[in-house]
C-alpha cells in the first residue's frame, strides 16, 4: 500500500473496518459538561419536587363527595345499640351505622384508610376495628386512635326523611 503524507498514521488499507462504520470523535465526547449535567439534574429534581407539591395540594383540596341519596332503613329498624351494616355509596361499598350516646347516629365507610380492609364494630370495646393490621378508629368521630391508619374513616352524611333514614353522600 501507499504511505500517507502524515507521519504516524497507518496507511488506508490498515484502518480497521469498524472505525469507518462507527467513527469515534473524542472532541464530541465532551459536549455535555459537568456544569450542564448539574443544571439538568437540578432542573429535573426541581420539576419533580414541584409536581409532588402540586399533587399534595390537590390531594388536600380534594373534597370529593361520592354517592346519591339512598334509603338505609326505617327509623324503627335502627338498633339502639350495636351496628347496622348497609351498602353505600355503591352496592359493593360496605358501610356501618351506629347510634353513639350523646352524639346520635353516625355512619362511616367500612373501608380502612390504611389498606382498604373491612372495618367492623367491636361492641365489647366500643370501637371500630380493622383486623388486618389492628387499626382502631373512634366511634364518635371515625378518627384513627391505634395502628397504622393515619386518616379518619370516610363519613357518610345522614338525613331523616319522614320515617326513614337516608345516606346523602360520602365525604373523605
Amino acid at each position: 500500500g501507499a504511505m500517507s503524507d502524515q507521519p504516524g498514521t497507518p496507511p488506508e488499507s490498515q484502518v480497521p473496518a469498524w472505525r469507518e462504520e462507527f467513527p469515534y470523535h473524542r472532541e464530541a465526547d465532551q459536549l455535555v459538561s459537568r456544569r450542564e449535567l448539574l443544571r439538568i439534574a437540578v432542573l429535573s429534581s426541581g420539576a419533580l419536587f414541584s409536581g409532588t407539591v402540586i399533587l399534595a395540594i390537590l390531594g388536600a383540596l380534594d373534597d370529593r363527595r361520592r354517592g346519591e341519596p339512598k334509603r338505609i332503613a326505617s327509623l324503627a329498624d335502627i338498633p339502639d345499640e350495636g351496628p347496622l351494616y348497609f351498602n353505600y355509596p355503591g352496592d359493593d361499598d360496605q358501610a356501618v351505622l351506629l347510634n353513639v350516646p350523646g352524639r346520635g347516629l353516625v355512619a362511616y365507610s367500612q373501608k380502612c384508610t390504611h389498606l382498604s380492609c373491612a372495618v367492623y364494630y367491636e361492641e365489647e370495646e366500643n370501637r371500630l376495628l380493622c383486623p388486618c393490621h389492628d387499626g382502631v378508629f373512634e366511634v364518635a368521630s371515625g378518627e384513627p386512635v391505634a395502628g397504622p391508619p393515619q386518616r379518619r374513616l370516610p363519613r357518610i352524611v345522614l338525613e331523616r326523611r319522614g320515617s326513614a333514614l337516608w345516606a346523602i353522600e360520602e365525604r373523605p
